[in-house]
């Protein structure tokens, strides 16, 4: 399976920021092991979104701004990291991931980025850790490349994909589900296609069941030709900003879940990482790797992309 990690780029955080930015070369560091050990695991650097790619998803205004490093006080504050030239080549890095994993996924079945699921950046705005939409953009992407015409976005992170609904509001090719804690980040909630909206606390039982439910009515609405999947970490039991009750296995549970209902629908899969707070890094680096691994080993992977083609 093909990865995509943009983790060499480094992003400088003052002292004491929340943002657990060395998850992301934990996990790289973990799943090398896995590959030297015989899984089937290929580490490719990803492209660096480009103007076009980018400006099919956010105003020509905003990505400017971004790349100038002339956003306002408020709307550094609003992204939650400092502005910084790392900040502007690991966000595109990090949305080019996305778009790398896609085309991979099509081709393979199965691919993806060790990074992104920044799904509260809308079309002039970044919020939340999130800079550029890597979904978005890779769904826009792929739709123009003539590559596939439907695009089922697949949000299991914590928090509300507020960004990604407010992209695709009026664009009916793109579906966009979200199962996401109902009292937590963001304040403003712009309606998905699908809001699963669960209350604090919800543990595995509930949270699958619940997901069962959202996979069928999304992959039946849908129609896709790829799902692009946000594997949240966050909402695991032990995450500082996730208020759900999840445990590991209840997260592979979920992973296994959305692989079989691709699977079953012969639809390629892209996944990218979503939020992940846990102050144990090794935890988070627990979910992130079993996903991977899960994926990279999953029977049919090479075998959406035939089954699409008529291809025996």
């Amino acid at each position: 399976m093909r990865l995509f990690p943009c983790d060499r780029y480094l992003l400088p955080l003052p002292d004491g920021h929340r943002f657990p930015i060395d998850k992301y070369m934990l996990l790289r560091r973990r799943l090398e092991q896995h590959a030297r050990a015989g899984k089937p695991l290929e580490f490719i650097e990803p492209h660096a979104a480009t103007d076009d790619e980018l400006v099919r998803v956010h105003t020509r205004d905003y990505l400017g701004r971004v790349i100038a490093g002339t956003l306002s006080r408020d709307e550094v504050r609003r992204i939650g990291f400092p502005w910084s030239r790392e900040l502007v080549e690991r966000s595109l890095r990090s949305t080019g991931a996305a778009v790398d994993a896609a085309a991979a996924a099509l081709e393979d079945g199965i691919a993806a980025s060790l990074a992104g699921g920044t799904h509260h950046a809308g079309t002039d705005w970044g919020e939340g850790f999130c800079v550029f939409n890597d979904t978005a953009v890779a769904a826009r992407e792929m739709q123009a490349r003539g590559a596939v015409e439907r695009v089922l976005i697949l949000d299991c992170d914590v928090h509300q994909g507020n960004g990604t609904a407010e992209i695709f509001a009026d664009d009916p090719t793109v579906f966009t589900m979200s199962m996401h804690g109902a009292r937590n980040f963001p304040l403003r909630k712009y309606p998905s296609s699908l809001d699963v909206a669960l209350q604090d606390g919800t543990g595995d039982d509930e949270y699958l069941r619940a997901l069962a439910k959202a996979l069928v009515e999304s992959f039946d609405r849908a129609r896709a030709d790829i799902v692009l999947y946000i594997a949240g970490a966050d909402p695991y039991e032990g995450d500082r900003l996730g208020r759900l009750g999840l445990t590991k296995a209840g997260l592979l549970e979920r992973d296994r879940m959305v692989l079989a209902a691709a699977t079953a629908a012969a639809t390629p899969v892209a996944i990218v990482c979503g939020g992940g707070y846990c102050q144990d890094l090794e935890a988070i680096v627990d979910i992130h790797a079993a996903t991977m691994l899960l994926a990279a080993g999953w029977p049919a992977r090479r075998e959406s992309r035939r089954l699409r083609s008529g291809l025996e």
